[in-house]
């Protein structure tokens, strides 16, 4: 069983993936290429954002929205402590320090009613993580963005596709960014990303950025990256989208199939999904009651089923990020850490399997 399975669905869009990457081998335009445009042209249409820029990586595409915002020395960023690293790593980078906010228990994402007491005149932006898939509570959010004149960021590195109050992940703040890492809900064959935005000011810094501060050629106005998505990687991208519903529809049906068999496990809690927002589950998460995780990972293992932990240790209590985290720490998140797990998840999951890994966990 894979723990997702990239082999049947390249198997079900195997000739549409290799037409396209054919074709960026016979034009030879791999670095921005026809591709690129086409695929930010239908991002952009898809989530309504106005403008999509691609970039080498969901991390890049957190770090090129701070660089294009001014975002950097003195300045402070609130996040979550409860994602992969790069959500803070990319403030670092830039020379801001990244303040902790904890998150809500049911549902891992960033407490929203936590924040406003975490705001100090050096705050520049919130970035809200759609962590497992699900958007954060971005309405409050940009609420008391918007009375504290903050930029948000949502890292929507793990919810393309997912909708919030009938708007879509990475078009529901200023700026949003998502990763197309192969394990995505929508993936290249390698590492990718994008930006999405409709202020057009941002919109052009960021691509001038991505390409180290071009303007036009040889004609540098800003200080940038080396941040293209490359052709074939949007070529695969562009392949996938044909299948994107379809893809969405299966997991959100696989989601609920989850939610609804282990809701009685004795010990198991699926991550709780808001009934004003839907999650692809980038990550079908559960929590175990306290001391119980080892068990339902044994009974796993034991049935050559496999899982992942998204994530062991918060970042806040990373020997990089120590020296970030607050006095008061934040406990719900270190509570998740040792009680999440992750089970197999993609759409071409089929129910048999499903069944199986419910059945394991329900100890039968």
């Amino acid at each position: 069983m894979e723990f997702i399975d990239l082999k049947a669905q390249y198997r079900a869009l195997q000739q549409d993936i290799d037409d396209r990457m054919r074709r960026v081998l016979e034009h030879g335009r791999f670095i921005m290429g026809p591709e690129v445009g086409e695929l930010e042209s239908a991002l952009a249409q898809y989530t309504g954002a106005a403008h999509c820029i691609t970039v080498a990586s969901g991390t890049e595409a957190l770090l090129i929205a701070l660089m294009a915002a001014g975002i950097g020395p003195g300045d402070e960023v609130i996040t979550t402590p409860f994602s992969f690293v790069a959500t803070a790593e990319v403030i670092v980078l830039v020379g801001a320090k990244p303040i902790f906010v904890d998150i809500e228990p049911d549902t891992c994402n960033i407490a929203a009613n936590l924040i406003e007491a975490k705001i100090t005149p050096a705050t520049r932006a919130i970035i809200p993580v759609s962590l497992y898939g699900q958007p954060a509570d971005m309405d409050e959010i940009n609420e008391l963005a918007a009375r504290y004149n903050l930029l948000v960021i949502e890292d929507a590195a793990q919810s393309f596709g997912a909708t919030y109050r009938d708007k879509r992940s990475c078009n529901l703040s200023t700026v949003g960014c998502t990763s197309f890492f192969p394990s995505k809900p929508l993936g290249c064959y390698g590492d990718g990303g994008a930006i999405f935005t409709s202020d057009a000011a941002l919109a052009q810094a960021m691509r001038e950025i991505r390409t180290h501060g071009q303007e036009k050629r040889y004609y540098h106005t800003r200080v940038g990256v080396g941040g293209r998505m490359d052709t074939l990687q949007c070529a695969i991208v562009l392949a996938k989208l044909g299948r994107l519903d379809w893809e969405i529809e299966r997991r959100l049906t696989l989601g609920d199939r989850y939610h609804a068999a282990l809701a009685s496990v004795d010990g198991l809690m699926p991550i709780a999904v808001r009934s004003d927002r839907t999650s692809v589950h980038g990550q079908f998460t559960v929590r175990a009651a306290t001391g119980k995780r080892d068990v339902f990972l044994k009974r796993m293992s034991d049935a050559g089923i496999p899982y992942a932990i998204h994530y062991p240790t918060p970042i806040d209590h990373q020997p990089a990020y120590r020296a970030y985290a607050s006095r008061e720490g934040c406990p719900a998140s270190l509570a998740a850490a040792g009680q999440v797990f992750s089970l197999p998840m993609s759409a071409d999951l089929t129910e048999a399997d499903q069944d199986k890994i419910i059945g394991v966990l329900k100890g039968s």
